[in-house]
């Protein structure tokens, strides 16, 4: 192997290029699971931890019936708060970009502003920024996600699915980029 890119061949990127593929189908959607165990600690003053907060959402939507992709994005759009909180919408969206569909990925990214109805007036900024978003064809999507799945799901008595349930939805979303 290479110890300077500049320096790769055709055969070596075809071995790098097998490895990433192996590596995506078996360690990504556990990286994902063991990614969403370090929300437990993340309490950060609701009545629910952000583990229980995002087991509760991914579990609204199960119920929901919604799709594999649409319950992992439910479970997942926190994800980006064991790294940012401020950029946590963003982050969890670019995990799952390869993965899901358009109107899921500007969902995720946007989700803090559909909140934002519940709360922004609170912290001084206009709760009414989803409104921004109206014209799009993802804002029906993004606003069932929150409203029905994010917004109400910080109950820490409310019954959720454990998280070892999610694993097989986890690695077929995970598994294989779409896009």
């Amino acid at each position: 192997m290479f110890v300077d890119m500049r320096e790769g061949t055709q055969e070596h990127w075809k071995v790098i290029g097998a490895e990433h593929k192996a590596h995506q189908r078996s360690a990504a959607p556990m990286q994902i699971m063991d990614t969403l165990r370090r929300l437990e600690p993340l309490q950060l003053g609701f009545a629910a931890n952000q583990l229980t907060h995002s087991l509760m959402a991914g579990t609204l939507a199960r119920r929901d019936g919604a799709s594999d992709e649409e319950v992992v994005a439910a479970l997942c759009h926190d994800i980006g708060k064991v790294l940012s909180i401020p950029n946590h919408g963003p982050i969890a969206a670019e995990m799952l970009k390869p993965y899901v569909r358009e109107d899921i990925y500007q969902a995720i990214y946007w989700h803090q502003d559909f909140q934002g109805a519940y709360y922004y007036e609170f912290v001084g900024k206009p709760g009414d920024l989803r409104e921004n978003f109206r014209e799009q064809p993802w804002f029906a999507f993004a606003e069932k996600l929150v409203d029905r799945w994010d917004a109400p799901a910080f109950d820490p008595d409310f019954a959720v699915d454990p998280l070892e349930s999610f694993e097989d939805q986890v690695v077929r979303v995970f598994s294989s980029p779409k896009r």
